[in-house]
């Protein structure tokens, strides 16, 4: 398919004159907007690329130009197609733009469609089903159906689903599915044994889908293609409906949405695009970075509006910011400026281990809290693998700072961890009922769910308990053979180590009852980067169960398991959400904005991760990732590494990331005071440091001090490769 569009040549004296009308009819909707907000506001007419930096008002610039559309009647409303990527977002612009022209009852925007691609393709379809051979009732079936019915289709097609796990399978088809490759075509580049069964699974996976009148999450894309495709005349019908369309975030679209941003816009080629290539940091669920870069090659034509003020960060922050994305290749031109204050330098926080550097953290939110009086609120922690958080709550925890956690689950509260938790507490307390139906078949061990009912209907029988149940198992009449010895070979594990608890350390007892019952082996059978978490985290327990004998005297298990109880209650985690610290993944932090903003873990290995730094791709978006996180500050903001941390089952000397000797040294000062001192060569090529550093540049470590011009108290910072 090709990318080319043509844009037909139009009359600047005529925009001009149009413009200079227009301005009258919607004087309060331009009003505040600065000179790029309003030019990106009234450039109307064909492709528009608004480029906008963090904290550049991009939200504002783009509910505006929506209203001004609506205000001067360029559109109604019903002629304005905007997409989003969450639901919180279209309805935040929704009610924006009804606040500037939607009047007491809204029906100043009645008609207008503004909401995610998945919400808005799948309201599109319910009107054209037919034509695709679906009802217009069909079901919409979640990642959770799909892997069920992959399931089915595993015992029909004869493969393994204990060793081909049905979750990897979805994955793998859903991926296949968001470069749009059909069952046949995915078979053919198919390589290594999950994407080979992935594939045999594919077709009949969609022929089920079909078959129960289902679309899953992908196909909500995939079949407005096809309809558009193989129906022009509805195709036309929609371009001609949406004469405008808008894509928020467009830097975070994949080949799907890019097609149907191409198909919709063809006719009229009013398609603006809002977004920002330093931060796009989703390739992993497939998005294509490639998308904004080529759009003026694209869109033939295109207008290019820059947001370049930032309102959000001091100086300092950006221009932190600014000098590390600066290493990258794949970028837009943009001139970053503020006119915020310089502020206070970003301070680099070395601690001798993870634990030393939570305790950081917490003092110097203390402080500030105390001293300089922000609230609990104002401050934002920021982490790249959940496993982090274990440290980072503890210490939060005992120095009773409220927080709450964002865009993850609690590290005790996930499901891996509850798992460990619960063959813990059997150990220590084998009576303890809860953890043994938790456990007693995880990992799978041939005590299937009628073998787990009739024990447990024999304890009510007989006024046992679970645990005595499992014990006389070889009573039970109704078990077969078989399932009285895997219940009671469960039984001799939980045994075995019950007997150790009020000796053993609990260190040791508890890395060889993980081992033994098979959870490490279970979370290694399928590889997926979520199950690498899952791992990960496992090993950050064993870690907080070590570090929890290493501190205390009497480091019996049964002590750690107490602590660690108290740390889960819910009622220790105070009810007014207003005003708590936020621990949340650099990922989940995009869009949002804290006064105070802690970025933690800068390590090589982990941030960026290891697999990065050995493809150039990679280490780009962990980079863009890295701005994305520093840009979340808007007075303070503070980076932290260990020397050392717990990772992978043991602990590992820890080198500080090589991000930490790319920034610009006028901005950062250490917890002393002192200037902050890079290392420039040890991550070049001829450092064998890995690839995407060659373009280093340490020639002039002034550049960005000699580059900061006052003018109207305004620091401004300047990048530009393309």
């Amino acid at each position: 398919m090709s990318r080319q569009i043509t844009l037909p040549p139009r009359s600047e004296q005529t925009a001009d004159a149009s413009r200079a009308a227009d301005r009258k009819e919607a004087t309060h909707i331009l009003a505040g907007l600065n000179e790029k907000q309003r030019e990106a506001v009234e450039t109307t007419d064909g492709p528009v690329l608004i480029i906008a930096g963090p904290g550049s008002g991009k939200t504002r610039t783009l509910t505006h130009r929506i209203a001004y559309l609506l205000a001067t009647g360029r559109a109604t409303p019903r002629e304005v197609l905007a997409l989003t990527f969450t639901n919180k977002a279209a309805r935040e612009m929704k009610q924006r733009v009804e606040a500037l022209v939607g009047g007491p009852d809204g029906r100043g925007v009645k008609g207008l469609w503004m909401g995610t691609f998945h919400s808005t393709f799948a309201r599109l379809l319910r009107r054209e089903a037919d034509k695709l051979g679906y009802s217009q009732d069909f079901s919409i079936y979640d990642p959770s159906d799909a892997k069920r019915i992959i399931r089915d289709l595993c015992g029909r097609l004869d493969i393994d689903a204990k060793q081909f796990k049905p979750r990897a399978l979805q994955r793998k088809i859903s991926s296949a599915k968001t470069q749009m490759l059909a069952p046949a075509e995915y078979e053919t580049i198919a390589r290594g044994r999950v994407q080979e069964m992935a594939a045999r699974v594919f077709g009949p996976y969609q022929q089920a889908l079909r078959k129960a009148n289902a679309m899953d999450f992908d196909d909500l894309l995939l079949r407005p293609i096809d309809l558009f495709e193989n129906h022009p005349d509805v195709l036309e019908k929609y371009q001609e409906r949406w004469r405008y369309v808008h894509i928020d975030e467009y830097q975070d679209t994949n080949k799907a949405q890019y097609t149907l941003a191409q198909q919709l816009s063809a006719r009229h080629k009013n398609l603006c695009v809002v977004g920002d290539d330093a931060q796009s940091i989703y390739a992993f669920r497939g998005a294509d970075i490639e998308n904004i870069l080529s759009f003026q090659r694209d869109y033939s034509g295109a207008t290019v509006v820059r947001l370049e003020q930032n309102y959000r960060s001091t100086g300092r922050i950006l221009q932190l910011a600014d000098s590390v994305i600066d290493q990258n290749d794949g970028q837009l031109d943009k001139e970053l400026w503020t006119g915020n204050d310089e502020g206070e330098p970003v301070v680099v926080m070395e601690a001798l281990s993870e634990k030393d550097e939570a305790q950081k953290i917490e003092r110097r939110i203390r402080n500030l809290h105390v001293r300089d009086g922000y609230a609990f609120s104002d401050f934002a922690i920021l982490y790249r693998t959940n496993a982090q958080s274990r440290a980072l709550e503890k210490e939060l925890r005992q120095g009773d700072l409220p927080y709450r956690i964002i865009g993850g689950t609690s590290f005790y509260q996930r499901k891996e961890i509850k798992d460990v938790l619960a063959y813990l507490k059997l150990v220590v307390n084998p009576s303890d009922a809860a953890s043994l139906r938790r456990v007693i078949n995880y990992p799978k061990r041939g005590i299937g769910q009628k073998t787990q009912e009739r024990v447990f209907d024999y304890a009510s029988e007989h006024g046992l308990t679970l645990w005595q149940a499992v014990e006389d198992v070889q009573a039970i009449s109704t078990l077969s053979t078989r399932a009285k010895n895997a219940v009671e070979k469960f039984g001799f594990l939980i045994k075995k180590y019950a007997a150790k608890a009020e000796d053993a350390p609990a260190e040791d007892l508890a890395k060889d009852l993980i081992k033994e019952a098979g959870l490490l082996d279970e979370l290694r059978k399928e590889h997926t980067r979520e199950n690498l978490v899952r791992w990960e985290n496992v090993q950050e327990l064993i870690g907080a169960v070590s570090e929890f004998t290493e501190a205390s005297e009497d480091a019996t298990l049964s002590r750690f398991l107490q602590e660690v109880l108290l740390l889960t209650d819910e009622d220790a985690q105070p009810d007014d959400d207003t005003d708590r610290v936020t621990l949340m993944t650099m990922h989940a932090s995009k869009g949002t904005e804290y006064p105070v903003v802690f970025v933690s873990g800068l390590e090589e290995g982990l941030f960026p991760l290891k697999r990065a730094t050995e493809e150039p791709d990679e280490l780009e978006e962990e980079r863009r990732l890295f701005y994305v996180s520093v840009t979340r500050a808007e007075e303070r903001l503070f980076l932290s590494h260990a020397r050392s941390r717990y990772r992978y089952g043991d602990r590992q000397s820890a080198t500080r990331s090589r991000f930490l000797e790319e920034v610009d040294p006028d901005a950062v000062r250490t917890e002393a005071g002192e200037r902050h001192e890079r290392d420039e060569g040890r991550f070049s090529v001829d450092a064998g440091g890995g690839s995407g550093d060659s373009n280093y540049r340490g020639d002039d470590p002034h550049y960005y001090r000699r580059n900061l011009r006052s003018e109207d108290t305004s620091t401004r910072v300047g990048r530009g490769r393309q």
